[in-house]
């Protein structure tokens, strides 16, 4: 089915102001706007328990952002960025940051230009000795570089050099250096599983009272794993935003995850997109199961996959064939990848409403939340230029009900 969606419509004037370049001091003090019913007001995020429907499940991705960028310098004096993506060699993060003396990532460089040939090198100093690391680029892949880090310290695994050398990943349009408070605030409190170079931010706004008061008040929470790339930022450039091609994320979902969500279906809210997509896609693995007999997790989930499923498809039966897999499989947590796309049309397998922050206009994200709230997004939007909200990473946050 030919698919046509013209990313103008999904336009909105963003003054430079309105950014967030600083987070505020307290993560709960932001604003809370609520999107129930057709109608819109606000309050603070601090009030998030007072405004979920009641039995909610809510869904966090406890995705840590790594320190991904690599400062290098040549000879001359040139300055060459090295912005870590996804790994190469080996291919799981879990293996990459335990790697000692050598790994290689997928990597994104800037002023490549000026880097022809030759290896780039860092000195510095760990435990009293003195240390190198070094950089050669091996290959290229699609866009990215393929890049061969090796360091002379055995005792240093490359996550630790990562925190030792590397700065934090703010989002572009910040059009800042990374500071020293953004170590902790582009981090969510609940941050476990290193991997990301973007934080879910959505999440930024929790603090441990928000959360100690929403398991006070009886409601369930659940995470799961998804590691954010840089293509969260791509902007669509394609008139036509079906053309956009989407990146692939990888993800882990547990077993005792997947039977709770099951056991909670109707009641499942989102905290982030980047939930959602995860939430969303797992759908397509039952629909495989169904199928063939099997997920098939070592192929990504393609961009318009989900929109195959038919839709007398009932969500918690696709949920309980990947909980039957994987119980006569004996396997306790599923690795897979996504390149979902959700668009206006989406019609929602899995989720009842997202907390999420104001995106960039024509944006990937745009097109979800419309999904989500059809033209209402145009009001929501209106409602938040017009209250003095922040937008984007570290501006503020919704609560976006379905009706």
């Amino acid at each position: 089915m030919e698919r046509k969606i013209n990313i103008k419509d999904y336009d909105y004037n963003l003054p430079e102001e309105r950014i967030a370049k600083f987070p505020l001091e307290d993560r709960d003090s932001s604003k809370l706007l609520i999107y129930k019913g057709h109608r819109i007001s606000d309050t603070v995020f601090n009030k998030l328990p007072q405004e979920l429907p009641p039995q909610t499940l809510l869904v966090f991705n406890n995705t840590k952002v790594i320190h991904a960028r690599l400062i290098f310098h040549k000879p001359s004096g040139a300055r060459i960025e090295i912005f870590c993506l996804e790994p190469h060699t080996p291919a799981d993060y879990e293996r990459t940051f335990a790697q000692k003396e050598k790994c290689r990532w997928y990597c994104m460089v800037g002023n490549l230009k000026k880097w022809k040939d030759g290896a780039l090198s860092i000195t510095f100093s760990h435990n009293d000795k003195t240390c190198t690391l070094t950089a050669t680029i091996i290959g290229t892949h699609e866009k990215s570089q393929i890049i061969e880090f090796a360091w002379d310290d055995k005792t240093i695994t490359f996550g630790q050099l990562l925190e030792i050398l590397g700065k934090i990943p703010i989002p572009p349009y910040l059009n800042r250096e990374s500071e020293e408070s953004d170590n902790t605030r582009y981090q969510t409190v609940y941050s476990k599983f290193e991997g990301s170079v973007a934080a879910p931010t959505a999440g930024l706004h929790f603090t441990d009272r928000v959360l100690s008061e929403l398991k006070e008040k009886g409601f369930l929470t659940e995470e799961i794993t998804l590691h954010v790339g840089a293509g969260t930022f791509l902007p669509v450039k394609e008139e036509n935003a079906a053309l956009h091609l989407m990146h692939t994320e990888h993800f882990i979902v547990k077993l005792e995850t997947l039977k709770n969500i099951a056991a909670n279906i109707e009641n499942i809210i989102a905290v982030g997109t980047t939930s959602v997509r995860t939430l969303e896609s797992l759908p397509v693995l039952g629909y495989r199961i169904l199928k063939s007999g099997r997920p098939d997790e070592t192929t990504p989930i393609g961009q318009w996959e989900p929109y195959d499923i038919p839709g007398e498809t009932d969500s918690k039966t696709l949920i309980e064939a990947i909980i039957s897999f994987m119980e006569k499989e004996q396997i306790a947590q599923l690795h897979c990848a996504t390149r979902i796309m959700i668009v206006p049309g989406y019609t929602f397998k899995i989720i009842k409403g997202l907390v999420t922050n104001f995106h960039q206009p024509q944006s990937t994200l745009i097109l979800l939340v419309s999904a989500l709230t059809g033209n209402a997004w145009k009001e929501i939007y209106r409602y938040a230029l017009d209250n003095n909200f922040r937008f984007l990473s570290y501006g503020d946050s919704s609560l976006l009900l379905k009706d």
